[in-house]
């Protein structure tokens, strides 16, 4: 459908190439691949033919369309209060883990001890066997792992990433599958068309999906100009061989090409898919969100609207071949992905019962398709946005707005919104940056100056932040409102000169300065204090984190063993540090004569938080939004969770800090969720009441399960992260080096009403 409502753009199965620039027509094309593109596939997983739809908990999400609903009821509005504490299961060690259970025949499979895979009786949390990983692991899929089985079952498989290698092990046993790949691993940095040495991330941390005998899998590619692309795989579960890839920066002869420069698949990174993704099985498709083409925030080596960045793509899972695309972001110089799993219900629309897919992300809306032709329920409008003024940039003319539903987070941010938390010196200075910052909406281009980011880059809705009902159409989406100040600067060069700590110095402001500060001080909670670092890390921590990348911090593949011996012996002398600037986002020096398509700007992610540790815009910094997709509006609207300190004071209503939170909806009316202020909740899914809550020992991110043993239901949650109230962040502050006490606990009704 064009933007304005009227009827799609068809293409045929070889599309000549085209020019994004000509108009709306790309934002939406609906590619027929050959007359069997949508004859769906008949060797869906046996499980969802053997087990009632959504009563397990077998799949990340519980499902493998990843709507994150329960169909249980045995807890609901009635009784949910009496729920009590039926099991827990220590993680053994201080890591934060922000695990998804999955459950098979009454076994649970859990991350702990050192991210080993640990078997668990679900009904008792008694451990039933460990499979160890490699001690020095780095990355793991820590949000969930995939389960697959054989259709006579005599073959189970666990099937994750560890370091950039796929790796399978035996459900029964946790024994290792040596025959899988090569000597049980197959390496993720094969088969993308770049150096696998150049490439240091692409396993995402969620675990993809399983299609009959195939995992398909997105990636996690650094946020850096050298990131590799963002290729969706699919790998065959016996062999570990690729089945089949789709390109998300497209080769040449296939849809999209022509957005980019000339072989900008060579390239150049990203728009790729690291949140979940949705299967609908009876159909065979599927739907990937994918995120911001890199580097994040300039785009002078990309011109064009770069497909597939920021789309949704609907695929044929068995072949890859493209159905339908939709972009949300054209060229994004704003690091907006879509970083929710798609959302699939059956909706009454216009009088008829219809398959959607939903998708939120961090922009702020929800867009919403039929789920075989992508044909946005409600029209979307193409609006003029303002232009860069960076040298090299080109900024896509128009952005897309859907009519319907209302934005579920804030999409400006101005003096007018600072938070009442702010000491007054601090305010003062704020508020005199955002006034003098630019600041046109939502789509303001980064500048060489000062920007305003609203919702910001690690705003509106992250990873597992919706669930639906598909039964219904009752979406509910957990967002998060955190401006960012962005500015841009040419990237520095280290100078390899003096003494190895005055050399990390160079490479430090090359590298890191821009996100943690000329002082090291970063801005807490998102992005640490490195004062202490050396004593807080080892050696090999260090590197491994800059090697790699960490969670917002992104991975730096270029430096040297040299460079990475020459910036620890830096961190251990702070006192080289300059101490005149602390700003997360300090000018730099730079020219804006020389810019062109190979300059490299760069900016820090530009979090606004207060000295405090607290966000500068005023409360709630989370909310649950839920909608009825059925016409497109908001049902209700709450903030989420609490900050302990101001709790204490009396301020209940603040919302959660800097939250990563993942809610499942049941059949019983309960919406289940755990936040950072050490709490889970029971919402009524009608109306957004709290019908219940308990404090547990840690904080918690990711995603609970919801599943049924002996005729007892359970809701597990993962509670080992680590808090971020505002004192947890202050650097040195003692809360903020204490070990976190992370277990999984299961709550059930008292066994005389769970009959």
């Amino acid at each position: 459908m064009m933007s304005d409502g009227s009827q799609p753009k068809l293409f045929d199965a070889q599309p000549s190439s085209r020019s994004c620039a000509k108009g709306a027509a790309l934002l939406v094309a609906f590619l027929f691949v050959g007359a069997n593109a949508c004859a769906f596939g008949q060797d869906h997983s046996v499980r969802a033919t053997r087990q009632k739809a959504h009563t397990t908990w077998s799949d990340y999400g519980g499902s493998p369309d990843g709507t994150q609903y329960s169909a249980l009821r045995q807890i609901d509005r009635s009784n949910v209060n009496k729920l009590v504490v039926a099991w827990t299961y220590s993680t053994g060690d201080d890591r934060k883990y922000s695990f998804n259970p999955l459950v098979v025949d009454g076994v649970m499979y859990v991350l702990a001890k050192k991210n080993s895979i640990i078997a668990l009786d679900a009904a008792t949390g008694r451990e039933l066997w460990s499979h160890a990983t490699d001690p020095n692991t780095t990355l793991i899929t820590n949000r969930g792992i995939n389960y697959w089985e054989s259709a006579d079952r005599s073959d189970r498989r666990l099937i994750f990433a560890i370091n950039n290698y796929l790796q399978a092990i035996d459900a029964r046993t946790g024994q290792s599958i040596v025959p899988f790949g090569a000597n049980g691993r197959v390496d993720l940095r094969d088969g993308l068309g770049r150096d696998p040495k150049s490439l240091t991330l692409v396993q995402s941390y969620n675990p993809g999906r399983i299609f009959g005998d195939l995992l398909i899998l997105g990636s996690a590619t650094n946020e850096e100009y050298d990131s590799g692309p963002g290729d969706i795989r699919a790998y065959n579960v016996l062999t570990g061989k690729i089945a089949w890839t789709f390109h998300t920066i497209p080769h040449p002869g296939e849809v999209g090409y022509d957005t980019w420069p000339k072989d900008a698949w060579k390239t150049v990174g990203g728009a790729n898919s690291w949140s979940g993704m949705a299967l609908d099985e009876k159909r065979g498709l599927l739907f990937v969100p994918t995120a911001s083409p890199k580097y994040n925030f300039y785009g002078g080596n990309r011109r064009g609207a770069n497909l597939f960045g920021d789309c949704l793509v609907a695929l044929d899972a068995h072949t890859g071949k493209l159905i339908w695309y939709f972009q949300m972001v054209h060229h994004d110089i704003w690091d907006y992905d879509n970083g929710t799993t798609p959302m699939l219900a059956t909706v009454r629309h216009n009088g008829k019962l219809v398959d959607v897919v939903a998708q939120a992300g961090k922009v702020g809306f929800v867009w919403v398709f039929e789920r075989e032709t992508g044909k946005p329920l409600w029209p979307i409008e193409e609006r003029p946005e303002p232009k860069s003024d960076v040298p090299g940039e080109e900024t896509f003319p128009t952005q897309p707005f859907p009519s319907k539903p209302a934005p579920f987070a804030r999409q400006a941010f101005t003096v007018d919104d600072l938070s009442p938390f702010l000491e007054p010196a601090e305010r003062e200075q704020i508020r005199t940056q955002t006034l003098n910052a630019r600041n046109h909406g939502l789509f303001t281009p980064p500048g060489l100056g000062d920007t305003v980011e609203m919702p910001g880059n690690n705003g509106g809705a992250n990873f597992g932040g919706s669930a639906i009902d598909p039964t219904n159409g009752n979406l509910y989406v957990v967002s998060k409102d955190l401006p960012a100040m962005l500015r841009l600067t040419l990237a520095k060069e280290a100078v390899h000169v003096g003494s190895p700590e005055v050399q990390g110095r160079s490479i430090y402001e090359a590298n890191c300065s821009l996100c943690h500060g000329n002082n090291l001080a970063g801005k807490p909670p998102a992005i640490p204090s490195l004062l202490d670092a050396s004593s807080r890390l080892t050696s090999d921590r260090i590197q491994n984190v800059v090697r790699h990348g960490s969670g917002p911090m992104p991975s730096f593949s270029k430096l040297s063993d040299q460079d990475l011996n020459s910036l620890v012996a830096y961190l251990s002398r702070p006192d080289l540090a300059p101490a005149s600037d602390s700003s997360v986002n300090a000018p730099v020096a730079s020219s804006t004569s020389a810019a062109s398509s190979t300059a490299h700007y760069k900016s820090g992610f530009g979090f606004m938080f207060a000295n405090s540790g607290l966000p500068v815009i005023a409360p709630p910094w989370t909310s649950l939004t839920a909608y009825d997709l059925n016409s497109g509006t908001i049902r209700w609207k709450i903030p989420l969770g609490e900050v302990p300190e101001l709790a204490a004071k009396g301020f209940k209503n603040t919302g959660s800090q800097f939250p990563k939170v993942n809610p499942v909806v049941t059949a019983g009316g309960l919406i289940f969720t755990g936040t950072r202020d050490r709490k889970v909740r029971a919402i009524d899914s009608a109306t957004g009441k709290v019908l219940w809550e308990s404090e547990v020992a840690a904080a918690l991110e990711g995603m609970p399960a919801v599943y049924e043993v002996g005729g007892r239901e359970y809701v597990v949650f993962c509670a080992a992260a680590q808090a971020t109230t505002y004192t947890h962040s202050v650097p040195g502050h003692p809360a903020s080096q204490a070990p976190i006490p992370g277990a999984y606990v299961a709550f059930a009704l008292p066994r005389k009403h769970s009959k």
